[in-house]
């Protein structure tokens, strides 16, 4: 049975989004490559088998926002609650993603969990960008610390002594700085993200 992909996302407004990225772009072009990193994630959840597509979200949905998705806001609290929270929302598996791996694939989103029950996809900054559940308890994933060099090593062992089968799928850069941004284009070059920020680069001559 397909499981539930939940996308968790800010509104790309600027000031509000992707703020590492400023300097060198402006906050309307950190915003701008955050709308085509999520429009591209969005996208990919569009077309990979799902029972429900649900987008977890901070602030108001744009025309970015394709057809056949479920919005609901984001709790309050650290993202260990929101992230806790959305999966709250799950009566089966569920896999969430959030919207900084414009690179993603329907194949890596694709998951099974007949022989585990957990997936977990390491972020190259430490962190994770993916998380699976077949059984989705908030309660593994309150009070993890986030936006840590360790935070992916800290949900996995959450996982592991929960008596959980957990698999691994393979690592991936998040976008938060110039640097990544540049790798991540390069790495998915036909993406709207890519087209973005190679149109921004022209822009600002970097």
């Amino acid at each position: 049975m397909p499981a539930t992909l939940l996308v968790i996302a800010k509104e790309p407004r600027p000031g509000r989004v992707k703020t590492r990225l400023t300097p060198p772009f402006t906050p309307r072009q950190a915003a701008a490559l955050a709308e085509a990193a999520l429009s591209d994630t969005l996208h990919t959840v569009a077309v990979t088998p799902a029972s429900r597509r649900v987008l977890v979200l901070d602030g108001a949905p744009g025309d970015w926002l394709p057809p056949g998705f479920e919005v609901v806001p984001q709790c309050a609290g650290g993202l260990d609650e929101r992230l806790a929270d959305a999966f709250a929302g799950c009566d089966g598996p569920a896999l969430l993603i959030g919207m900084d791996t414009p690179q993603v694939t329907p194949e890596l989103l694709t998951v099974d969990f007949a022989d585990c029950d957990a997936w977990i996809g390491p972020a190259e900054d430490g962190g994770f960008w993916t998380l699976g559940l077949a059984d989705p308890d908030p309660g593994l994933l309150r009070g993890v610390p986030m936006s840590t060099a360790v935070t992916g090593a800290v949900q996995r062992e959450r996982l592991v002594a929960a008596g959980l089968r957990v698999r691994d799928l393979p690592r991936l850069r998040d976008v938060d700085t110039a640097l990544d941004a540049e790798a991540v284009a390069a790495s998915a070059p036909h993406g709207r993200f890519a087209t973005e920020f190679a149109r921004l680069t022209e822009v600002t001559g970097r």
